[in-house]
């Protein structure tokens, strides 16, 4: 289940509240450190060129698809481009690179952590399925309705009308439960998606989901509960200190599918769930907490004295019910780690397997391998460096990262009117918001800068008091992770985003 972070863009989460069924989004937890910059600035401000009132408007993906080549060549089968066509190259490129198996790698050693805790034969792992999956496969299987947010090309990247990259890896689900190969599974994968430029976002990150099933037709006498509570009894038990002060089921909060699930069944299943991602939560933090004492042992997060501290909230995803995520206190803070719940039944029943019932569960393995590790940003992940891949080794010996280099930062502000057209009556202008997405402008900086942008964010807004017109301003941070910038080269960086402004997004700069 996609029950992880960065699932929309910023701008998308507010017009998706009021939609069902919800695309999940957890916000990422507040260990992510805050920034120090030492910066130098530099403003540049634009406003549209000039439009008549006939003018629809200028359309990036539009551009980016004109300028596409007739076809793209990925993992050996090549698909056509068209008018949706919106993967830049730079995408592209990171297809192969697939750090979620890659030996010694962060986040390869982070996904053989949790594997661990979910052993064959019980549990079947999938971790090289491919990254181009349907449109049917990423968003109607699991029951997306047409006008979702999530299916922008704001959002999500298409090679072509019918095709994209999965922007999770729930677009594998009913095919794996239709395969009904094993009792559970975990999937591990790179997943795509537009969005911003920050420390804790990529285009490209990696999540991993697990499912556990019973099947009523298997299980003695068709006793599900009997049969959940049998497993669980065979379990390792912990040390954790849980919190959980919420009923299992609560008709508002946290409903039971009365149509196919008894309370019963429920109360077993939900503290299986438990139980296995607690054991989790047990070996990943202990580690880090081991790490930790090793690389500072004054630092209070190194504390062996003080237990682990977890708690369970409820929560709503689209593909659970009930649900809840699992939290951790850590550094003096609670931490979302997970998401999880009892499956939608619908999917198990799409899927042709409608006797089975079970668990789910899903995470960003950046997000736990930036806490296990004690990674500050996540383009470090990329890294080809190394002295940043050389001091990771096997999941047996988790070091905490040591800063190579600490590198000045300069930022730089772009200032723009939105697009507007003319009003028929005249005398003024309104707003055209609906051909600007944020996004729009995160891939364009992206795509001059790549991993030398460490982050862009609005920073300041205000609306015209006569004429109506939004003018927003972006704050740019250009700052490598390896070396020092020089004042020239953030200067042609800048002045190559400025060229880019005026050619693909049709603005004046002034």
């Amino acid at each position: 289940m996609d029950i992880d972070s960065c699932a929309l863009s910023s701008q998308d989460q507010l017009s998706l509240q009021a939609q069902e069924p919800k695309l999940p989004y957890l916000s990422l937890p507040s260990f992510l450190p805050q920034r120090h910059v030492n910066s130098v600035g530099k403003d540049i401000a634009f406003s549209p060129g000039p439009m008549d009132s006939e003018s629809e408007g200028f359309n990036y993906n539009a551009d980016f698809a004109a300028a596409s080549p007739p076809a793209s060549e990925i993992g050996g089968k090549t698909y056509r481009t068209d008018s949706w066509t919106n993967v830049p190259s730079s995408v592209l490129a990171l297809i192969p690179r697939r750090l979620h198996i890659r030996p010694s790698h962060p986040v390869s050693l982070t996904r053989e952590l949790i594997e661990s805790h979910f052993p064959p034969p019980t549990y079947a792992y999938y971790n090289d399925l491919s990254p181009v999956v349907t449109v049917a496969e990423n968003f109607d299987s699991l029951g997306f309705p047409a006008d979702h947010p999530g299916r922008n090309r704001s959002d999500t990247y298409y090679l072509n009308q019918d095709t994209v990259l999965r922007t999770h890896t729930s677009a594998h689900e009913a095919e794996i439960f239709r395969r009904n190969a094993s009792e559970g599974y975990t999937i591990s994968a790179d997943v795509y998606r537009r969005d911003a430029i920050d420390r804790s976002h990529y285009p490209v990150f990696h999540q991993m989901e697990g499912s556990r099933m019973w099947d009523r037709r298997k299980v003695s006498g068709g006793d599900v509960a009997k049969a959940v509570w049998d497993d669980l009894s065979k379990m390792p038990k912990h040390n954790l200190q849980v919190e959980d002060p919420n009923p299992t089921v609560h008709p508002e909060r946290n409903p039971l599918q009365a149509d196919y699930h008894s309370v019963e069944e429920v109360e077993a299943i939900a503290a299986h769930l438990k139980r296995s991602l607690e054991g989790v939560v047990v070996e990943l933090f202990s580690k880090a907490k081991q790490a930790a004492a090793t690389a500072a042992p004054n630092i209070p997060e190194a504390s062996t004295e003080e237990p682990l501290r977890v708690r369970w909230v409820e929560a709503y995803f689209p593909f659970t019910s009930p649900s809840w995520e699992l939290e951790v206190f850590w550094q003096g803070d609670w931490l979302e780690v997970l998401g999880c719940g009892v499956t939608k039944q619908n999917l198990l029943i799409n899927a042709g397997v409608p006797d089975q019932l079970g668990w789910a569960f899903g995470l960003g393995l950046e997000r736990v391998a930036m806490i296990l590790f004690s990674i500050p940003d996540i383009r470090l992940f990329w890294s080809r460096d190394k002295r940043f891949l050389s001091q990771f080794t096997d999941m047996q010996n988790i070091n905490r990262f040591r800063s190579f280099s600490k590198h000045p930062g300069s930022y730089k502000d772009a200032s723009f009117w939105l697009r507007s057209t003319s009003s028929a009556a005249g005398g003024g202008l309104r707003t055209n918001a609906q051909d600007f997405h944020e996004n729009d402008i995160m891939e364009l900086v992206r795509e001059v800068g790549g991993d030398l942008v460490e982050d862009v964010r609005l920073f300041d807004e205000f609306r015209h008091p006569t004429s109506g017109r939004k003018s927003l301003c972006y704050r740019i941070t250009y700052r490598s992770l390896e070396r020092t910038l020089t004042n020239m080269e953030t200067n042609e960086l800048h002045e190559k985003v400025k060229e880019d402004l005026v050619q693909k997004l049709g603005v004046e700069m002034r």
